[in-house]
C-alpha cells in the first residue's frame, strides 16, 4: 500500500471519512471490487456526496455504467453536480456506448481534471478522455432510404443473440456507418488540445488529503450566489413566480434565514417557504428541519412538500409519534401539529432536537408570549426560522413586538422599551413612530400584496344542490340518527369516534354506510342497528348519485373533478360509470406516483372525468379542467377550500364551478347553509376560510362542533342550534377582516420585494 495512503487510514469505523479511504483505496483496480465497497458506505450514508462520487468512479472502474448513472441521478437530486459528476457521466455513457452523449458532455464543460482521484490509473482515465475525443460520426455512402421489407420469423434474432447485444461492449469501430441524407451537414472538426492533461499528469501519485482539498474546491461550486438560484430546476409542476423568486432570494440573501412572511392570502405563501428550504437542502445548510402548523394543515404541508418539491417528511400523523416518542422526534425531517409538539408529553422531546431550520404556518399563533406555542418555538434549537401569516398584528403592537423577539433575539432589551419606544399610551394599535417601526420591519419581514402582483383570478360560481331523499332514505337516515344518539347517550367517550365516522358515512352513499354499520355492529351489537344495516344494504341507487349522473350528462364535453371522500362510494361509482360507458379516470391515495401521474395525464388527454378523494390533484396541475363536484362534502371548511384551490388559482384562465351535493335534512345540508348565509363561504378568496377558521380552532377542531351539534339538536331546533355555530363562524370572520384591516394600515405596500 501507499505510505501517504496509509498514514490517511485512521478514522472512525463507519464514518464517511473511512469508508472515502477504503473506497479510494481500491480504486486502483476492477479487481479491488470497490463498487462493492461503495454499494455497502452508502447503504449507511445515502445522500453523503463525497461517498457518491467515490462511488461513480467506483462504478466506471468496474465498467459498470448503469450503477454510475444511477449515482449520477441520486446526487443531482440532492445537489448541484459539479465538472466531477459530469466527467463520471461523460465515462459512463461512452462505456454504454451512447458516444454522441459523451462527446456533448465534453465539449460542453472541457474538464479541467484536476480532481480525480489519485488512487486511479491516470493513463485508463486519460485513455477515455482521448477516446471520446476522437469520436466522430462516421457517414459513408449508401443506398437511399427505402421501405424495409417484414422480417421473417426465420430472420428474427434469437432471445440468446437479444442478450449477447445487451451485454456486449461498443466501441467506436463497431459502429455501423449511417444512411447517407441528401442534406449538407455542416461538420466541425476540433482538435484535440494535449496540453488539457498537464495537471492531470502532475497529480499521479498524490495523496488522498490533497485529493480531499481538490475535491473540497470543487464542491464550493455548489455553493453558488444566491443570486443563482439552485431549487427553481427542482420544482414540481409549479408555477413560480417573479415575486415569489425575489422573495426567496431576499430570504437567503438580506434576512438571512430568519424572517416574516406576511403575504396577503392567496399570494403563495407556502411556495415561498418551500423554496427557501429547498434552496438550503440543495446547499447542504440544512439537513433537519421542523414544520409547525395547525392541526388540520398538516397533511396538506405534507403533500406539498412531497409532490412540489421532492422533500419526503414523516408527521404527527405515524404511529411512531405514539409508539416511540423519543425516536419520532429525533427524525431530521417532520411536519408536526403544533398543538401536538407543545403537548406535555412531548414539549421536552422537541426542544431537546438540534434543528437547521423551523417554519411555522400561521404563525400569529405565536402572539402571546405568556403561551405554550410561543416558548416551544422561542426554545427550539434553530438557526433558520420563517414564520408565515397573512395577519401577524390581530390586536396590538405587542404581538408584533413578541414575533420580532422570536426572529430577534435581544433587539429590544424589555417590552417596556417596546412600549415607550414605539406605541401610544392607551392606543396599543397606533404605533407612535410609523416611520421607524417600518425601518425596524424591514430587516425581519417581507409582505407581498395582491395589488404588487397583480393577481386577477376568473370568476368563481358557487351552486348549491339540496336533493330530496327518497322515502327509503329519509327513514333510514332519522333511524340511523335515533341509533347515533342513543349509543352516544350510554357511551359517550367510548364510541364518538366511530359514531362520528357513521353520520359522516350517512352523508355519501348507501354502500358507504352500510360497511360502516357493519363494522359498528361487530363490537356494538343491537336489534335497531342490524335493522337498519338490511334495510341501507338494499338501497342501491340513491338520488344523490342520480343527481350526479344528471349533472355528468350536462355539456359531457366539458371536464368535470368529482370529488368523494369513502373507498366503498368511490368503487362504487368507478363501476357505474364503466357500466355507463363514461370515460373516466380514477385518482385515489392507494395509488402509486407513477399511477397518479398516468391518471391526470388520461384525464388531460382523453377522459371526461376525474374521480379522485381527498387527495384528488396533490399539487399536479389540473388548471386545464375548470369543474368541480363535491359528491361527498367534508365536515372542514378549509378541506372544501383546499378542492376549490386545485383548479381556482394562478394560471386558471376560465371561469370556475362548484358543485355541492346535499341531501335535505342531513348534517351536510346544515354545514353548507351556515358557510354560504354566515360567511359566503364560496366568495372568499382561496385562504381565508383557512384564516377565519384558524379563529375558532383553539379549542377544538371544526369537524367535532359539527358533530357535537348535531347530538344536542332535534328536529324542532336544528336550525337554531347550528346557527348559533354559524354565529361563531362569523365572529371569528369579523376578528379576520379586523386584523386584516389593522396590518394593512400598518404596514400598507412598505414591505414587498419590488
Amino acid at each position: 500500500m501507499d505510505k501517504n495512503l496509509a498514514k490517511t487510514i485512521s478514522a472512525e469505523k463507519g464514518s464517511v471519512d473511512w469508508w472515502e479511504e477504503n473506497i479510494l483505496e481500491q480504486l486502483h483496480g476492477k479487481h479491488l471490487q470497490p463498487l462493492e465497497t461503495a454499494h455497502n458506505a452508502l447503504q449507511e450514508h445515502p445522500t453523503e456526496w463525497r461517498l457518491l462520487i467515490c462511488a461513480m468512479f467506483a462504478a466506471i472502474v468496474e465498467e459498470r455504467p448503469e450503477i454510475c448513472l444511477h449515482y449520477v441521478k441520486r446526487l443531482k437530486k440532492y445537489y448541484h453536480p459539479s465538472e466531477l459528476v459530469y466527467m463520471c457521466e461523460m465515462i459512463a455513457l461512452a462505456q454504454q456506448g451512447s458516444w454522441p452523449l459523451a462527446k456533448a458532455l465534453l465539449e460542453k464543460y472541457g474538464f479541467k481534471l484536476f480532481a480525480f482521484p489519485p488512487t486511479i490509473d491516470a493513463e485508463w482515465l486519460k485513455s477515455w478522455i482521448i477516446k471520446i475525443q476522437r469520436w466522430q460520426l462516421s457517414v459513408k455512402n449508401k443506398k437511399p432510404l427505402h421501405k424495409p421489407k417484414p422480417i421473417s420469423k426465420k430472420s428474427q434474432p434469437s432471445a440468446a443473440d437479444i442478450k449477447k447485444l445487451s451485454t456486449d461492449q461498443v466501441s467506436p469501430d463497431d459502429i455501423d456507418p449511417l444512411p447517407r441524407f441528401p442534406v449538407q451537414i455542416p461538420i466541425a472538426f476540433n482538435i484535440s488540445d494535449e496540453t488539457r492533461f498537464s495537471i492531470l499528469e502532475q497529480t499521479i501519485g498524490d495523496t488522498i488529503e490533497n485529493f480531499r482539498i481538490r475535491l473540497d474546491f470543487v464542491h464550493l461550486s455548489l455553493l453558488k450566489g444566491f443570486d443563482d438560484l439552485l431549487c427553481l430546476s427542482h420544482l414540481n409542476d409549479v408555477n413560480h413566480y417573479w415575486y415569489q423568486i425575489e422573495t426567496t432570494r431576499k430570504v437567503l440573501k438580506q434576512f438571512r434565514g430568519r424572517v416574516l412572511l406576511a403575504d396577503e392570502v392567496g399570494i403563495g405563501k407556502t411556495i415561498e417557504a418551500g423554496m427557501v428550504l429547498k434552496e438550503y437542502i440543495l446547499r447542504g445548510m440544512v439537513k433537519r428541519f421542523l414544520i409547525l402548523t395547525p392541526p388540520s394543515l398538516v397533511r396538506q404541508w405534507e403533500e406539498e412538500m412531497e409532490t412540489k418539491f421532492g422533500i419526503d417528511t414523516i408527521t404527527s400523523h405515524d404511529p411512531l409519534l405514539r409508539k416511540d416518542p423519543s425516536l419520532f422526534w429525533a427524525q431530521p425531517r417532520i411536519i408536526a401539529s403544533i398543538d401536538t409538539a407543545k403537548h406535555s408529553t412531548n414539549f421536552d422531546l422537541v426542544i431537546r432536537q438540534d434543528v437547521d431550520l423551523v417554519i411555522v404556518d400561521e404563525a400569529h399563533h405565536l402572539k402571546n408570549r405568556n403561551t405554550r406555542n410561543w416558548k416551544l418555538v422561542d426554545a427550539l434549537k434553530k438557526r433558520f426560522l420563517l414564520l408565515l401569516s397573512a395577519t401577524p398584528v390581530q390586536n396590538n403592537l405587542i404581538e408584533l413586538y413578541n414575533l420580532l423577539t422570536l426572529l430577534k433575539p435581544g433587539i429590544f432589551k424589555t417590552e417596556k422599551e417596546f412600549r415607550t419606544g414605539y406605541m401610544v399610551a392607551g392606543k396599543p394599535r397606533i404605533p407612535a413612530n410609523r416611520e421607524r417601526l417600518q425601518n425596524l420591519m424591514r430587516d425581519v419581514m417581507i409582505r407581498n400584496t395582491r395589488s404588487l402582483v397583480d393577481v386577477r383570478l376568473p370568476a368563481r360560481h358557487a351552486i348549491t344542490l339540496r336533493i330530496d331523499p327518497s322515502p327509503e332514505e329519509k327513514e333510514c337516515y332519522l333511524m340511523l340518527d335515533c341509533l347515533i344518539k342513543e349509543v352516544y347517550t350510554k357511551e359517550a367517550d367510548k364510541h364518538r369516534l366511530a359514531l362520528h365516522h357513521l353520520l359522516e358515512a350517512a352523508g355519501s352513499t348507501p354502500s358507504a354506510v352500510s360497511l360502516s354499520l357493519r363494522r359498528f355492529l361487530e363490537h356494538t351489537p343491537s336489534n335497531m342497528g342490524q335493522e337498519l344495516y338490511l334495510r341501507y344494504a338494499k338501497l342501491h341507487l340513491s338520488t344523490k348519485i342520480q343527481t350526479l349522473f344528471d349533472l355528468l350528462d350536462r355539456n359531457p364535453s366539458e371536464k368535470k373533478i368529482v370529488f368523494v371522500r369513502f373507498r366503498e362510494t368511490i368503487n362504487l361509482l368507478d363501476t357505474m360509470l364503466r357500466e355507463r360507458g363514461v370515460s373516466f379516470a380514477r385518482f385515489d391515495g392507494q395509488m402509486t406516483g407513477l399511477e397518479k401521474d398516468a391518471a391526470i395525464e388520461r384525464f388531460r388527454a382523453e377522459s371526461q372525468v376525474l374521480l379522485c378523494t381527498e387527495t384528488g390533484g396533490e399539487g399536479r396541475n389540473i388548471q386545464f379542467c375548470n369543474t368541480i363536484i363535491n359528491f361527498d362534502l367534508p365536515w372542514n371548511p378549509q378541506a372544501i377550500e383546499q378542492r376549490i384551490g386545485r383548479i381556482h388559482r394562478i394560471g386558471q384562465e376560465r371561469e370556475v364551478f362548484i358543485f355541492n351535493l346535499a341531501v335535505r335534512g342531513t348534517v351536510e345540508d346544515e354545514i353548507l347553509r351556515i358557510l354560504d348565509e354566515k360567511i359566503n363561504m364560496f366568495e372568499l378568496v382561496v385562504g381565508e376560510v383557512q384564516s377565519i377558521m384558524g379563529e375558532i380552532e383553539d379549542n377544538a377542531e371544526f369537524s367535532n362542533m359539527v358533530f357535537s351539534t348535531w347530538i344536542e339538536a332535534n328536529e324542532n331546533n336544528l336550525k337554531n342550534v347550528f346557527d348559533q355555530l354559524g354565529d361563531k363562524i362569523l365572529k371569528a370572520k369579523e376578528q379576520y377582516e379586523a386584523a386584516k384591516t389593522l396590518d394593512n394600515n400598518l404596514f400598507g405596500e412598505e414591505f414587498d420585494v419590488a
